[in-house]
C-alpha cells in the first residue's frame, strides 16, 4: 500500500485486533445476486426516524452530565454534491469515558440520563445535526498505557443499507492523536486532519452548547 493511501490497511499490527480480523488471503469477488445480498443483509427495523432521535441529551428523563454539544455538517459525495435523506447514526462514550453497553466495564461512571446514540436523516442541502455530549477519553488495553481520545462513531447509509460507511470523528488539539494507532493507521496526513472537526463559533449556542462541524464526503478521493 502507497505511503500517501488515504485508507488504512486492514493489518495494522499496532491496532492488535487487526492482527485476529485482519485477511490472511487476497480478497475474493464473487458473483452474487444483490436482491439476495438485500434479503440477508442486517434488519435495521421499522421505525421511522423520530423527532428527537437526533437530541441524545432529550432521552431521558433527566439531562445527561457533561460538556453539552452541537456537532453538525454536510454529507456529500465526491463531486460536492449532497446527499439528500441519507441515514446517519452516531454512537459514543458518555462524559466520563464510558459507553452504555455490557461489555464495557471500565471503572468510570455509567450516566443514567445519557445512552450515547442517535441517528437522523440529512436535509436537502445534505446536512445533518446531532446535540450530545462532549465523549470522554477511554482505556482500551490495546498496548500499555492506552487511551482512546475523545471521539464519535458514525454510520452514514446510502441508498440503501449494503451501502454504508462508518468512520469516527475526533475533536481538535487532542493530546493524545499520536499515541492512537487507530487514528495513526490512516497514514496520509490530509486524510488524517479530515477525520477531526472544527470548532465553529457560529454553530455555537450562547450560554447553552459549543458547536462543531464536520462533514463527510462518502466516496472518491476527498
Amino acid at each position: 500500500m502507497p505511503v500517501d493511501d488515504p485508507h488504512p490497511p486492514y493489518l495494522h499490527p499496532a491496532y492488535g485486533s487487526t492482527v485476529l480480523r485482519a485477511p490472511s488471503e487476497p480478497l475474493l469477488a464473487p458473483k452474487l445476486d444483490p436482491e439476495a445480498v438485500e434479503l440477508v443483509d442486517p434488519v435495521y427495523g421499522h421505525q421511522p426516524v423520530a423527532e428527537l432521535d437526533h437530541d441524545l441529551t432529550r432521552q431521558h428523563a433527566g439531562e445527561p452530565l457533561g460538556e453539552r454539544i452541537i456537532v453538525t455538517g454536510r454529507v456529500l459525495d465526491t463531486g460536492g454534491r449532497p446527499v439528500r435523506g441519507a441515514l446517519v447514526e452516531a454512537w459514543q462514550a458518555n462524559a466520563a469515558g464510558r459507553y452504555a453497553h455490557d461489555l464495557d466495564q471500565h471503572p468510570a461512571p455509567l450516566d443514567p440520563n445519557f445512552s450515547g446514540a442517535g441517528r437522523c436523516l440529512t436535509d436537502d442541502d445534505g446536512r445533518y445535526r446531532f446535540v450530545t455530549i462532549k465523549p470522554g477519553a477511554y482505556p482500551w488495553r490495546n498496548h500499555p498505557n492506552a487511551w482512546r481520545p475523545a471521539h464519535i462513531h458514525f454510520s452514514v447509509f446510502g441508498t440503501q443499507f449494503t451501502q454504508r460507511l462508518i468512520t469516527q470523528m475526533y475533536f481538535p488539539g487532542d493530546p493524545l492523536f499520536p499515541f492512537d494507532p487507530i487514528m495513526q493507521s490512516v497514514r496520509d496526513p490530509e486524510a488524517r486532519a479530515a477525520l477531526v472537526a472544527r470548532f465553529d463559533i457560529d454553530t455555537t449556542v450562547p450560554e447553552w452548547a459549543l458547536g462543531y462541524q464536520w462533514d463527510i464526503v462518502i466516496r472518491g478521493e476527498a
